[in-house]
C-alpha cells in the first residue's frame, strides 16, 4: 500500500488588504474527503506543516450548512477527531520524498498566508512534480505552487491546473478584500487555468498533476488519484 504525504497550512488566519486577520486554517472537507477515500483503500496518510505546527481547522468549513446538514457536520467531525496524524504533524522541512508514494495539498485561505510564500513547500512541490508521483492540489492550496518559482520561472507554468475561482472568491464574498486574488496569480504564473461552474466539482490532470477546483472537488480529486495508485 501507498504511503501518502498530506501538507497542510500552519497558518490560523489570513491577512486580508486592509490588514485584517480573517480567522481561517485549512478546510475541513479538503482533508476528511481524501483522507477517507485514502486510508478507506488502504493508504497510509502522514500530516506535515510548516515548523510541524499543529493545522488549525477554519471554523467555517464545520457548519452544517457546508456539510450537507448536521448528520454531514457530525461525520466530518469524528473523522478530524480520529485522524491522529492531525495531532503531531512532521515539521516541512524534515520530510524526505523519498519516503511517499504521493503528495497531497488539502486547501482553505490559510495556505494563502504562508505556504504561497514557502521556499520549503515550494522546493517540495518542485520535486514532487519532476519525481513523477502523484501530486494533489486543491482549492486554495494552489496557492502554494506561486513559491516555486525561481527568479520568475516555475516548472509548473504551461501545466493545465485549476483552484479556487475569482468567481468563487466573490460569491464568498473576499474578492474585493484580498490582497491578491488566487486565479490572477496563477495566469501570471504562466498556469494554463481552467475553471468550472462555481462550487461543482471540477479536476483538472496533467501529466502527474492534479488539481481541484473547491471544497466539492477533494472527493472526486483523491478517487482520481487512487487509479495512478
Amino acid at each position: 500500500m501507498a504511503d501518502i504525504l498530506f501538507v497542510l497550512t500552519g497558518a490560523d488566519h489570513w491577512t486580508l488588504a486592509d490588514g485584517t486577520e480573517h480567522p481561517t486554517g485549512y478546510w475541513a472537507e479538503e482533508f476528511t474527503a481524501p483522507y477517507e477515500a485514502f486510508t478507506g483503500a488502504g493508504h497510509t496518510v502522514t500530516v506535515a506543516t510548516p515548523n510541524g505546527v499543529v493545522p488549525t481547522v477554519d471554523r467555517a468549513s464545520l457548519a452544517p450548512e457546508v456539510n450537507g446538514g448536521d448528520d454531514g457536520a457530525a461525520a466530518v467531525a469524528a473523522i478530524l477527531a480520529d485522524a491522529t496524524a492531525l495531532r503531531s504533524p512532521l515539521s516541512l522541512d524534515k520530510v524526505d520524498l523519498a519516503d511517499y508514494d504521493a503528495v497531497f495539498y488539502p486547501g482553505g485561505h490559510g495556505p494563502m498566508q504562508d505556504l504561497a510564500a514557502d521556499p520549503v513547500s515550494g522546493a517540495l512541490l518542485n520535486n514532487a512534480l519532476a519525481s513523477g508521483k502523484p501530486l494533489g492540489v486543491v482549492c486554495h492550496a494552489p496557492a502554494a505552487l506561486l513559491a516555486t518559482a525561481d527568479a520568475g520561472d516555475s516548472p509548473f507554468t504551461g501545466y493545465r491546473l485549476t483552484a479556487f475561482s475569482n468567481a468563487e472568491e466573490t460569491q464568498a464574498g473576499f474578492a474585493d478584500k484580498a490582497k491578491w486574488l488566487l486565479q490572477d496569480r496563477l495566469v501570471a504564473l504562466g498556469a494554463d487555468y481552467r475553471e468550472g461552474d462555481p462550487w461543482g466539482p471540477h479536476i483538472e490532470v496533467d501529466r502527474n498533476l492534479y488539481t481541484g477546483q473547491n471544497p466539492a472537488s477533494a472527493g472526486p480529486l483523491a478517487a482520481e488519484m487512487l487509479t495512478a495508485l
